[in-house]
């Protein structure tokens, strides 16, 4: 169950967190994984690292706000054996309000985790299309839908991410194209360490222990545990679902009080 052998993924932001552990568990079950990264040093490295391991990977230095770099790629990727799957998991965080957040930080949070999604989209789907069909999975987050603080610009994002998918859903049906959204809640990724350590120096054990109480589990989610939820929405198991949003947040939406 659960194989993706001879299908090829794209994956932005596929060399850290959780964009990490999909393009291994991806390329574990058997996929030609495509590492999309705006730090070429370490998609090269993670995509060595696979092909090692006895796994199929390339590295392509691409950033997903300039549009005419995606299509470039995607289209070079996709002429050499098409176009199976795509995962928009490319992302950047904010922390602020609405009052707090500067023009340049919400510009910035816009170009990457909105018109990025929507740049992967614009050039994977004629590909999609032209082979009969495929698997579209985007990153949201649970800021789409519950009310996270100082978390403005961010969370406007990922509220985009969520209707996009409804839209791409309904819109390629006929393609034969499914497409769907995770929502995890807070991963234990470097991003979070370093976040802790940059904001609150001499408390990182207190507030990391805070944070992972935040969720009804009392953990963070583990970047794997994501990467095995995104291997069962891309494979052929899920054949029946689209349109989907899929929370995998430890029960933080609907167990919190």
């Amino acid at each position: 169950m659960f194989s993706l052998d001879n299908k090829i993924a794209i994956i932005t932001g596929g060399a850290s967190g959780i964009g990490l552990a999909i393009s291994q568990t991806f390329a574990k079950q058997g996929a030609f994984v495509h590492i999309l990264e705006l730090n070429q040093d370490l998609a090269s490295q993670v995509a060595a690292d696979i092909v090692r391991g006895g796994g199929k990977a390339q590295a392509h230095p691409v950033d997903v706000s300039d549009q005419s770099q995606v299509v470039k790629v995607v289209d070079a990727i996709a002429g050499v054996a098409g176009i199976d799957i795509l995962v928009n998991n490319a992302g950047i965080a904010h922390v602020g309000k609405a009052d707090t957040t500067s023009e340049e930080d919400f510009d910035r949070i816009y170009r990457v985790n909105i018109k990025g999604v929507y740049n992967c989209l614009f050039a994977a789907l004629p590909h999609l299309k032209a082979g009969g069909g495929g698997v579209i999975l985007n990153m949201a987050s649970i800021a789409a839908t519950v009310g996270i603080t100082d978390r403005f610009a961010y969370s406007a994002a990922k509220g985009a991410v969520y209707s996009m998918t409804l839209s791409v859903a309904r819109d390629y049906l006929a393609d034969n194209i499914r497409c769907n959204s995770l929502s995890p809640a807070r991963v234990h990724t470097p991003f979070v360490d370093g976040f802790i350590a940059k904001n609150y120096p001499g408390k990182e054990p207190e507030m990391f222990e805070k944070l992972s109480k935040s969720q009804p589990i009392g953990r963070m989610a583990r970047p794997e545990e994501i990467g095995a939820l995104a291997l069962y929405l891309c494979s052929d198991e899920a054949g029946f679902v689209t349109g989907c949003d899929y929370l995998i947040d430890g029960g933080f939406e609907k167990l919190n009080n």
